[in-house]
């Protein structure tokens, strides 16, 4: 093993970003929000208590953990746009251009919310700068800075163990003419509406497409397809530049202490290569198909325990 030789001194060749961390955010931020990272590293340069940016700026940090644990959102390696499109972005849903990690199922859910929450206020608020009483406000958790915004979702379905998924998971309706009503009705604004394709996991090919909701044929993308187990790692996927918060930090450090994990990322580019190169998601399409055929007559026989 090769072990790099610490610096003596700190050695900055540029200013901080340099010209290449600014064209890799630049390149990032297509389809990753990279307003956060202060300098894009280089991982393998980088030794001991010295982090080495791709501008080859060395910088005395206390870095070990940051090398095996790095916050993506304040230090992405330079191979971080690779990663995501060779991985997570290889399989986005179609229409979504975007995606945001996180760490499991139950906070990419949670940041979806507040993705919608962020973008219903927006529209309500137009142009118009917070006010110092909604910024005050919103310290206290309480309104105008912290307004009641409800997601609606359906009985039975399950959105994780957080605490914010947990509150979606056992409402009311489940009729579409009941909707409508209820959006009308509820005591506080509806920001947006949290559907499962199927109970228990629908992405990544288990319903012969590789994303459940692909079956419905919608005229329009998902605004937001959040992600996770079989995908080995997390997020949701978007298209919508509304669904990016309107200014930094807002989604990164106080909802997502990481903002995903590089491993993860990894794994999921190695599940998605075997899912192509095998053809699994077809294959399951084909013995799938049997199956749908003969559970379609009971199911619609006995419409009312099914």
């Amino acid at each position: 093993m090769t072990v790099t030789s610490e610096p003596s001194l700190p050695s900055m060749q540029t200013t901080v970003p340099g010209p290449l961390t600014n064209a890799t955010k630049s390149k990032l931020d297509v389809i990753f929000d990279a307003r956060t990272p202060q300098m894009v590293i280089d991982y393998d340069k980088s030794s001991g208590s010295y982090l080495v940016d791709i501008d080859a700026a060395q910088s005395p940090a206390m870095i070990s953990t940051l090398v095996n644990r790095p916050a993506i959102g304040n230090f992405p390696s330079q191979q971080w746009f690779n990663l995501l499109r060779d991985g997570p972005m290889r399989a986005a849903p179609p229409g979504c251009t975007q995606v945001f990690t996180a760490q499991s199922g139950s906070e990419a859910n949670e940041l979806a919310f507040k993705a919608a929450f962020m973008a219903y206020r927006r529209k309500q608020r137009g142009v118009a700068p917070w006010s110092e009483h909604e910024q005050e406000s919103a310290m206290r958790d309480q309104t105008p800075g912290s307004p009641d915004l409800a997601i609606l979702s359906f009985e039975n379905s399950f959105h994780g163990r957080g605490f914010a998924s947990l509150s979606t998971t056992c409402s009311k309706p489940r009729c579409l003419h009941e909707i409508e009503h209820v959006i009308d009705s509820w005591h506080c604004p509806v920001a947006g509406i949290i559907v499962e394709p199927i109970q228990s996991e629908g992405g990544f090919g288990g319903t012969g497409k590789f994303w459940g909701h692909e079956r419905w044929n919608l005229s329009a993308p998902a605004d937001i397809v959040t992600f996770s187990k079989k995908a080995q790692t997390a997020g949701y996927f978007f298209s919508d530049n509304s669904l990016r918060p309107d200014r930094s930090y807002r989604q990164f450090i106080r909802k997502t202490e990481w903002m995903g994990d590089v491993a993860r990322v990894i794994m999921c580019n190695a599940v998605i290569d075997e899912i192509l190169s095998e053809n699994l998601v077809e294959k399951t399409a084909r013995v799938g198909e049997p199956l749908h055929e003969r559970f379609a007559t009971p199911a619609t026989r006995y419409l009312d325990f099914i």
